[in-house]
């Protein structure tokens, strides 16, 4: 062929570059989809993308903005639990943390009740996780 160097072969038949080594798509966005249509995603059973399979590690569900289970308490529980008895650390003892809640209960008098209050406003909104880290469940 002219115009070609002599130690390069020449383009594959068709135009274009030849495939990636190692397989993979051509245009550099990762493995080529799988025969048989859509899935979810890597070590998700097939089906309709984002439905949440049952699992023995989330028994009751799976948070879906960050994908971690919900915890055993619940949020209604844990806030009003903060919110009239906060001085005493009893929304913290309910969710886990031992060590806030005896804080709570030597310094709670001393901030006057606001920040069990506020701490239990943040329980209710859902910005508090019980000790292992997972968000407490709705109800």
């Amino acid at each position: 062929m002219q115009g070609y160097p002599p130690n390069q072969p020449p383009p594959p038949p068709g135009g274009g570059y030849p495939p990636p080594p190692g397989g993979g798509s051509p245009y550099g966005y990762g493995p080529p989809p799988a025969p048989g249509g859509y899935g979810g995603p890597p070590g998700m059973p097939g089906g309709m993308p984002g439905m949440q399979m049952a699992s023995p590690n989330a028994p009751y569900g799976i948070e879906p903005m960050t994908g971690l289970p919900y915890s055993d308490k619940q949020k209604m529980v844990a806030g009003l639990l903060q919110i009239f008895l906060g001085t005493f650390g009893v929304g913290r003892f309910y969710t886990g943390h031992t060590g806030l809640a005896i804080l709570q209960l030597c310094f709670g008098w001393l901030t006057c009740g606001i920040w069990p209050l506020i701490d239990g406003i943040m329980m209710l909104t859902g910005k508090v996780t019980d000790a292992q880290g997972r968000p407490l469940r709705e109800g």
